[in-house]
């Protein structure tokens, strides 16, 4: 009997579990799923038999160890300062490694020792990270073999609401990780656009969002998401002039978000004592609005918008501005707390809908001739925690775990993204059999 270890059961575990075990007897596999909450890890493994349930502190090498000496392959969904703790423990027993995290620069330095061991680390092995590297490349290399030069790469991916499941004037829900979203561009972002080098940072990320159209969706926002350069190499574009990879959201989220940067409410790394506190005190001390000024007032003053604009409703919708108490209480960051309150606000419903979106655009030119090819991907979720985002980040990574156990795809060997042929063409053609296609149109 073959062992899978699954490391984390979070939101973007069920539909990966699920898949594993529906496929456990036909190969007799045992699915260890380790997390710190029991509560989670039975929501996934829903009694199986083909499940184990290990409740761990995953930073415990002494409860981690035997698990990962266990398991004929090692799936990690921790979240992604975590991995290296199974990355190491993967060198030490000799085990193959699947994430859906950005290589860290952790990461990146066991690729020798990991090349010497013959194993594969494969990272970004999502939706994005992870089905847009193979699609991408799919693309490139397919442009590539008819001696196509590439001129413009821009790619996009969201994970948003569905139409019917939109029930806030944010246009937004929590379909991943909480905190991701939270953090989402806090190290700024670096682009390439018409030859020059863009770097953005931060505090201006969410200003300079712009728009695209999506088929069937209409307009949506989008803003630069982290270091695109770094994938240059990895996509092997030496003659591109563009090259951008972007996160979608709704138009209304992008305002409301910049807005909440522009008033301190999203810093990680501030002093804030909670005890007996208030969100219209709170957001008073943020925005050194004296007290005997209206406070309404000075934040539509400070971002220079009225209460007639969008962006206060936004605000106000969250209830910034009551005067109840602050329900975390204790010592905490500003972020923090904005999270607490987003989340019972940006709460997915059992009844609940999500959608993911994703789109290559490419420009390039074949025998003098200059072609645009727009590929796109629009997936809607199931109920009850099968939503599309959990699909799309959990299949990938379930696909390519069964096919090496099944010996239909020699592992490469180092720490890598899924950007070869040997991978991403039998992971495609299996994940279209769950819906996830794309269509190219081509101008």
């Amino acid at each position: 009997m073959q062992t899978i270890l699954v490391a984390g059961a979070g939101k973007s575990s069920k539909y990966l579990v699920h898949y594993l075990l529906n496929n456990s007897l036909r190969n007799k596999w045992k699915i260890i799923v380790a997390d710190g909450s029991a509560a989670a890890i039975a929501d996934k493994i829903n009694h199986s038999p083909y499940a184990e349930a290990a409740v761990i502190d995953i930073t415990d090498a002494e409860q981690r160890q035997p698990l990962v000496e266990m398991a004929d392959i090692v799936i990690s969904l921790m979240p992604p300062h975590l991995h290296i703790h199974l990355a190491k423990d993967c060198l030490k027993y000799k085990k193959n490694l699947i994430t859906s995290s950005y290589i860290s620069d952790e990461m990146k330095a066991m690729d020798d020792d990991v090349k010497k061991a013959g194993l594969m680390f494969m990272c970004e092995m999502g939706l994005d990270p992870g089905i847009d590297h193979m699609t991408a490349s799919k693309i490139i290399h397919t442009i590539q073999r008819v001696a196509g030069t590439i001129t413009s790469f821009k790619s996009y991916c969201g994970g948003l609401i569905a139409p019917e499941s939109d029930s806030n004037p944010w246009h937004y829900k929590f379909t991943w990780n909480p905190n991701n979203v939270i953090s989402a561009g806090l190290g700024g972002s670096k682009y390439l656009f018409q030859g020059k080098t863009v770097e953005v940072p931060y505090e201006k990320i969410f200003e300079n969002a712009k728009k695209i159209k999506v088929d069937t969706l209409g307009l949506l926002a989008y803003y630069p998401n982290r270091d695109s350069l770094r994938y240059l190499s990895m996509y092997n574009l030496p003659d591109i002039k563009t090259f951008f990879r972007a996160t979608l959201r709704n138009p209304s989220f992008t305002k409301g978000w910049q807005a909440l940067i522009n008033l301190g409410l999203t810093n990680m790394e501030d002093y804030v004592n909670t005890e007996n506190l208030t969100w219209h005190e709170w957001l008073r001390t943020k925005t050194e609005c004296p007290v005997e000024t209206n406070l309404v007032n000075h934040v539509v003053a400070k971002l220079g918008i009225t209460t007639e604009d969008k962006t206060y409703t936004l605000l106000n919708w969250l209830g910034i501005f009551n005067k109840e108490p602050i329900k975390a209480n204790g010592k905490t960051s500003s972020g923090g707390i904005l999270l607490e309150l987003l989340l019972e606000k940006w709460e997915m419903k059992p009844e609940d809908k999500d959608m993911v979106v994703m789109q290559h655009e490419l420009e390039y030119i074949n025998r003098g001739n200059k072609t645009t090819l727009t590929s796109s991907m629009t997936l809607k979720g199931e109920k009850n925690g099968f939503s599309a985002m959990a699909k799309t980040v959990g299949l990938p990574m379930g696909i390519l775990a069964k096919m090496i156990l099944q010996n239909k795809i020699k592992p490469p060997v180092g720490v890598l993204i899924p950007n070869m042929p040997s991978i991403y063409r039998p992971l495609l053609t299996e994940l279209a059999h769950f819906g996830i296609v794309f269509n190219d149109i081509v101008e």
